[in-house]
């Protein structure tokens, strides 16, 4: 077929329906070349002029393993801003930078693996235990929360234009999987059904109806002994029937060949893969449906199930622009400029300002300028590695603690620096220069922490972490700094929550700045003296340690995060300083509301202090009466707000029904009569507040009649 012929084919005619293009498509494939589709790395079909796809691609906080990109703050960073609207805009500049990519790529006939448009991000699993190593990667502890951080970075992904998608998102891992990591292959989440819908599906179903992922991608494990991957109760019931989801599926990477060959819950492959394509996974990331043709020949499937599979994933490419002229493709023309472009770079470090969580502060902050001597020490302040995480690209350039407070400072101004000790292991020793330095300096910085070689995904360094305590070399750092009578800030880098009791108890001061992306160490600077007011929440618990939780293989929620755990952490879930202060007042609401009208809830929020800042509104609820076991509170509304110095706005906040339900022992929702507390602050309510405690909580009951 020559070129001209296939330009006139009825998929190729761009004002024909999506549908009707896609069944002219697949009318024109061998069963063999409909079955290579459906594989990750599908092969082109020359007689047809279609070019070769891998549908691999990854963006978790930029545009990754493709060179040259943006690196904004890891996940669980952007999730600790509380801002959905800087979440969007981060989702806006990374698809901005795959439509580039991928369309310089194309014209240049490279279509290589991490090139294309299908996107394997958000990771919306649950951070629902500490030792998680790949928590990092995922919007914190909280369904709420992860939700609204879900929708806001799907909907950056995809755009907004009617006819074309920009990306396709793929949140993941469905469902219920947040370790051990390294049992993935093996393990059997056991949940009952309360806590499936309770506490591990609505922020999957947010993504989807709210948010319109056209892609989720499901996990390696075992949910109630059903292979993810092969569920017919997460993808077609739950999925498909019950939340209306009309996409496609894609396996983790290897998961099908899990389903035979480490599940064994069916041990032939070919009816395992059968089992997985009607279940309704219909494209394999690895090789395991490179057995689907013999599926149909040895009987376990029928090719129509494979024909509406391909219908799925050519509809997503088709939406995406794939078939159709760079001109009539409206994301065609970004230009390949915008590419780590100064404005991205910019918004990588607000982004990573906002994600910084004042932990502590004694006075200490913001440190002055004008100190003559500072030393800065500590194995995570010059190490470029520490600020990408995982799932990265290559920025530009890259700005460690070091160079952000070296480049702050007043010229007149000395920096001095050591790491001090090595980032783990059994020793205690502290390095000879690291004392020298704390001889010499006037203030200290010290960056501790972890790196993604301390936490990570199985196979990418140690996947899980079998301590939640600062390593030791680090704790005696910490300790030799202290013992001189110095003034002193911890700054933290870290993927999941440390037990930094010691510290605590110890330091003056404390932020937590995650793994915080290319612009991390100007970002750090800017709120350590004082140019950048923080104002970042935590989105996790932070727990005292690893005795004040259950086993870690127990899904049961009871015992952990914020919701379910009874006891007093480290720092609360949603904690957060601020250099100025804030009150809360006049909070009105209806006292009584019927089983199918919404709660408008409002509040007054003043900026108290002396100088101009952020502020995290978060609402929680309380179910008082209710019959059935129930979170002890939770989240249902946040907002982060600018207020000037003695400025006053007004929050208010919308409750549905739905926001008010409990669950049966069948996982069924239902709202029941009875009385409901609210809390409105800039923090959890609950926990006594320390001297710099940035606000108070107010509280009001209402009934549902």
């Amino acid at each position: 077929m020559t070129e001209t012929s296939q330009a006139t084919l009825p998929f190729r005619d761009t004002a024909l329906p999506v549908p009707t293009r896609v069944t002219d498509l697949i009318g024109r494939l061998t069963l063999a070349e409909k079955a290579a589709q459906m594989l990750h790395a599908a092969p082109g079909v020359e007689r047809l002029g279609i070019p070769p796809y891998d549908w691999w691609c990854e963006c978790l906080h930029g545009v990754a393993r493709a060179g040259l990109a943006t690196v904004f703050p890891q996940a669980i960073g952007l999730a600790a801003s509380w801002n959905t609207g800087l979440m969007r805009r981060v989702a806006d500049a990374i698809s901005d930078e795959a439509r580039a990519k991928y369309h310089q790529a194309a014209r240049r006939g490279y279509h290589a693996r991490y090139f294309g448009l299908t996107y394997w991000s958000p990771n919306v699993n649950l951070f629902r235990d500490p030792r998680w190593g790949r928590g990092q990667e995922t919007y914190g502890e909280d369904p709420y929360l992860t939700g609204r951080m879900g929708v806001a970075f799907v909907k950056g992904l995809q755009g907004d234009d009617p006819k074309y998608l920009k990306l396709v998102a793929t949140p993941k891992h469905f469902a219920a999987h947040s370790g051990p990591e390294g049992e993935r292959h093996t393990f059997d989440t056991i949940v009952t059904p309360r806590d499936l819908y309770e506490t591990y599906l609505p922020h999957f179903k947010a993504t989807v109806q709210e948010g319109g992922a056209v892609s989720v991608m499901s996990a390696y494990t075992r949910l109630n002994g059903e292979a993810c991957t092969a569920s017919p109760t997460l993808l077609t019931r739950i999925l498909r029937e019950e939340w209306g989801f009309t996409g496609y599926v894609v396996s983790d990477c290897g998961a099908i060949e899990d389903v035979y060959t480490n599940h064994k819950v069916i041990k032939i492959k070919e009816k395992a893969i059968a089992h997985a394509l009607t279940a309704g996974c219909e494209l394999c990331c690895g090789e395991a449906y490179d057995g689907l043709v013999a599926a149909v020949e040895q009987g376990y499937l029928d090719e129509a199930a494979i024909d509406h599979a391909l219908e799925l994933l050519l509809t997503a490419r088709f939406r995406l622009g794939m078939f159709d002229p760079d001109e009539e493709v409206p994301y065609a023309t970004i230009p390949y400029d915008v590419v780590a472009c100064d404005a991205h770079r910019a918004l990588a470090r607000q982004a990573a300002r906002e994600s910084v969580v004042l932990l502590k502060n004694d006075g200490l902050l913001p440190l002055r300028k004008d100190t003559p001597v500072i030393g800065v020490l500590g194995p995570d302040a010059n190490v470029p590695d520490v600020l990408f995480a995982n799932y990265n690209g290559n920025p530009r350039g890259a700005i460690t603690p070091l160079q952000g407070i070296t480049d702050a400072l007043d010229p007149t101004a000395n920096v001095i620096y050591h790491a001090g000790c090595e980032l783990s292991g059994d020793t205690d020793f502290v390095f000879y220069e690291a004392r020298e330095i704390v001889t010499q300096a006037d203030v200290l910085v010290l960056v501790l922490g972890l790196s993604p070689a301390l936490e990570n995904e199985e196979g990418a360094g140690s996947p899980d972490r079998p301590t939640l305590d600062l390593p030791k070399p680090q704790q005696a750092l910490l300790e030799h700094v202290h013992k001189s009578g110095k003034p002193y800030v911890v700054v933290l880098l870290n993927g999941g929550a440390l037990s930094v009791n010691w510290a605590q108890a110890h330091a003056p001061a404390i932020l937590e700045a995650w793994y915080p992306g290319e612009a991390g160490g100007a970002a750090i600077a800017d709120v350590l003296f004082g140019d950048y007011n923080p104002a970042g929440r935590l989105p996790v618990t932070c727990y005292t340690s690893l005795e004040q939780l259950p086993p870690y293989g127990e899904y049961s929620p009871v015992g952990r995060t914020y919701r379910f755990f009874a006891g007093q952490p480290l720092y609360p879930f949603g904690h957060g300083l601020s250099y100025t202060t804030f009150a809360y007042s006049n909070l009105r609401h209806a006292a009584t509301i019927t089983a199918d009208e919404s709660l408008t809830v409002s509040v007054d929020v003043t900026n108290t202090g002396a100088r101009d800042g952020d502020e995290v509104v978060q609402l929680y609820v309380r179910d008082v009466d209710a019959s059935v076991p129930v979170p002890r509170l939770h989240l249902e509304g946040f907002t982060r707000l600018s207020l000037r110095a003695g400025e006053t706005q007004t929050v208010t906040f919308i409750l549905t029904p739905a926001q008010l339900v409990a669950y049966t022992d069948e996982g069924k929702a239902f709202l029941e009569p009875g009385t409901f507390t609210l809390y409105l602050g800039g923090r959890q309510p609950g926990y006594t507040p320390t001297p710099a405690q940035s606000s108070n909580v107010v509280e009001g009951t209402f009934r549902v009649g």
